[in-house]
């Protein structure tokens, strides 16, 4: 018998009015792992998979490359396919102005005619408004697999990203295991929150720790509900889980993707 998958409420579809310049600081979760900000005008995208993913999706994506008007950059934390979507990057060359991530990232961007910039782990830089700051993150996932022959990512290859909003700080953690860095950091505002109970993500348990470390950010679940894939734990985190075990669980944000949460 098939497993279940919970499924993300049905995307909030949007258009160029989620572009636009306002007064605060808003986020819509764009399903699977990315991430729309729009701070005062200053608009980026982490992790943007907006097409060409080539896993069968439960909900769509709640806006295409073709109605984005504009973006300030897009930010990609690291190169698998779930995050690094080589498709949508390229359709948004016309209207991106750079392309961030880590060195590693930023070569491979590059290899695509895009204006990928690379960055150290640690390192600062400025899109607009929001000053970004490179997060570290442990993803080698590839070394359980050494059958497969591949590249396996260094340390230094894959990232998170803090970007420092006039309205307060936002965190995307980016898949990876917990670091003792991770519960370190100057407290976020919000936090863009991977629960996933895998191996070479944070696990649940290290899930709870990481949210009780910071028990006044709003958390806004990503990385669930949303790719077709029931057998495959990195896809499959259940809020209820999530929610019985954190301090303060109404500071939990179930949002459809597409909606918009503002700091």
């Amino acid at each position: 018998m098939q497993k279940k998958q919970v499924r993300a409420p049905e995307p909030k579809v949007f258009g160029a009015e989620a572009f636009r310049a306002e007064p605060d600081t808003t986020v819509r979760w764009l399903g699977n792992a990315g991430a729309l900000i729009n701070s005062r005008g200053t608009t980026v995208m982490i992790d943007p998979v907006l097409v060409g993913f080539d896993m069968p999706q439960l909900v769509q994506p709640p806006v295409l490359p073709e109605a984005v008007p504009s973006l300030d950059a897009v930010l990609i934390t690291h190169t698998d396919g779930d995050h690094f979507s080589r498709d949508t990057c390229v359709a948004l060359a016309g209207v991106c102005h750079a392309y961030h991530g880590t060195q590693y990232t930023g070569a491979q961007m590059r290899e695509l005619g895009l204006s990928g910039l690379g960055h150290a782990i640690g390192e600062q830089f400025a899109v607009g408004n929001i000053r970004i700051t490179l997060t570290p993150a442990d993803h080698a996932w590839q070394a359980d697999y050494p059958e497969l022959g591949g590249y396996v990512f260094r340390r230094e290859d894959c990232c998170g990203f803090l970007l420092d909003t006039p309205d307060g700080s936002i965190w995307a953690v980016g898949d990876s295991r917990l670091l003792p860095a991770h519960l370190e950091m100057r407290p976020p505002k919000l936090i863009l929150f991977d629960f996933s109970d895998d191996s070479w993500h944070i696990g649940l348990e290290n899930a709870v720790r990481l949210a009780n470390t910071y028990p006044e950010a709003r958390l806004l679940l990503w990385h669930w509900g949303c790719t077709d894939a029931p057998d495959m734990k990195p896809f499959n985190a259940d809020p209820a889980d999530l929610l019985a075990k954190i301090q303060n669980p109404g500071r939990a944000l179930i949002l459809a993707p597409g909606e918009a949460h503002t700091l």
